[in-house]
Formats: structure tokens, sequence, C-alpha cells
């Protein structure tokens, strides 16, 4: 992989992974589809993809600093608020238990599933369908505040993140339905999936990124040179972050002022780029 190409993913990389469109679909897909000489099934390839989402994570902590302060703040029972803050954040620890959990009973059937452009692009279309179907089946109460979810709705939320562990289907994208859901509206919906999505991110960076440091360690002592390296892995994931930064600002804003039919933009587009990836795969695999 080159420093442009490497860029390039970055660049993508913070833009898919907050908006519902899956990054880890993108990942995989994009390189295939303009013949990058990326080996996905590289055992450097996930972790070089895990340091791209630290630094959304970084993003996500930064944007939303006053909620993880409140957090705990809340924790500790200072403020006037904290037995609510301290509610809502024992709230997104439990909404990313299952997928914790998943990730460690199925890591290696998982890891099958990311080095397959044509099974990446089925699931694109299949998140398409998931967020279209889930802007038709808008709870019939009223809708709630995020500072109302039950402990139900976040097993339900942490359920829905599970299955971002499929590559094309996204985990904001299938939190953001979780709680669209359970009754939140779209920016609250939006906001708990970032709010889940943070330690998630953050536990998959500390359980990969160090396998870069070994590899690089153990391609310098062979004397060859490490198909991707942590230097280029560390620029690649500042540049996600920087643009997932960005990303979020605009996401926010979008649902915050599209209520009605929210979801459908990013719907029309995972629908029509899986379809077209997963024809180009089948005719030209």
């Amino acid at each position: 992989m080159t420093w442009l190409q490497a860029i390039l993913l970055a660049i993508l990389q913070g833009v898919t992974e907050l908006f519902p469109v899956s990054s880890l679909g993108h990942a995989v897909v994009v390189p295939d589809l303009l013949n990058w000489p990326v080996d996905e099934h590289s055992d450097a390839f996930l972790p070089f993809l895990v340091v791209m989402h630290m630094g959304t994570a970084l993003a996500l902590l930064i944007y939303f600093w006053k909620d993880w302060l409140d957090f705990g703040l809340g924790v500790i029972g200072i403020g006037p608020r904290a037995a609510h803050e301290r509610k809502l954040f024992f709230r997104v620890v439990v909404a990313t238990i299952p997928a914790v959990l998943v990730a460690l009973a199925f890591e290696k059937p998982i890891r099958e599933l990311f080095a397959s452009p044509l099974t990446a692009s089925i699931f694109l279309a299949v998140n398409g369908l998931m967020l279209f179907a889930a802007e038709r089946m808008k709870p019939a109460t009223a809708l709630k505040p995020i500072g109302e979810m039950s402990w139900r709705d976040s097993v339900v939320i942490g359920c829905f993140q599970c299955l971002a562990l499929i590559p094309g289907l996204s985990r904001s994208g299938a939190t953001m339905v979780g709680g669209y859901l359970t009754g939140l509206n779209h920016e609250d919906a939006a906001r708990f999936s970032f709010l889940t999505g943070t330690p998630i991110i953050i536990a998959a960076t500390v359980h990969e990124a160090p396998k870069l440091l070994k590899m690089e360690k153990a391609s310098q002592a062979l004397g060859a040179s490490p198909t991707i390296d942590l230097s280029l892995s560390l620029v690649s994931g500042a540049v996600a972050g920087v643009v997932a930064f960005i990303s979020i600002w605009i996401l926010m804003r979008w649902f915050k002022n599209h209520e009605a039919k929210g979801f459908d933009p990013f719907a029309y587009y995972c629908m029509g780029f899986g379809a077209i990836a997963t024809l180009i795969n089948i005719v030209a695999p």
C-alpha cells in the first residue's frame, strides 16, 4: 500500500465511520474495486484499520467531551444532574457489552469475513435496506428523550451493535436504528450511537494496534519491509480523526434538521453502491 492509497483510505474512513454507511465495508470493497495492491488477508490489514478507527474515536471524545465529563462527575456524585448522568453512563456501558462478548467469541470467523469484498458488498446493500426499513417502522408512540431510556433499550441497542461485526453493516447505522426503534429521535439515536461506539473502538484498538508494532519489529529483524508499517498507520489515523470530526459536525446537524426520513439518503446510497459492487464482484471476481 502506498502513502497516497493509505491517506485516501483514511479520508474514506473518516467520512464513513460516523455516517451510517459502514467504514469497514468500504475499506474492504473500495481497494478491491480499484485494484489496489492491498492484501486484505494480511495479518496487518485489520490492525491498520483499527488504528484509523482510533483516530475517529479521538474525534468522538473531543466532540462529545462534555458528555464524558458529565459522566465522570455523575459517577462520583458531583453536580445537580449527577444521578441523571450516572444513569445514562451505565446505559452506555450496558449497550457495549453484547458486541464485546460476540467479538471475543467469534474473532476468527469475523476476521475471515473482513477479507471478503463480495460479502462486504452484499451487506452494504443489506445495510441500506436496514436503514430504509427502520425509517418506515417508526414507533407509533411519542418519541422519548434520551434520559428516559430503559435498561431494555440499552440491551436492544447493544444487540444491534453486534451486527456491525459483519463488514458492510454499519456500527453507527445499526445502533442508530436500534435507538430509533426503541423510541429515540434521529439526533438522540445518533448521539447514543456515538457514545456507545467510543469505548468499543478504543477497546478494539488496544487489542489490535500492538500487533502492528510487533510486525514492524519482526520485519526489521529479518531485514524486510512490513506490508503496512506503523508510521503509515499513525498518519492515516490522524487524517481519519480530522475528517471524522468534520463528519460528526455535519451528521449531527443533518439529523437535527431532518427528523423526517433522516436515514433515507444513506439508505439509497448503500443499496445502490452495494448492489453495483456486488454485481462487479460476481461478474469480474
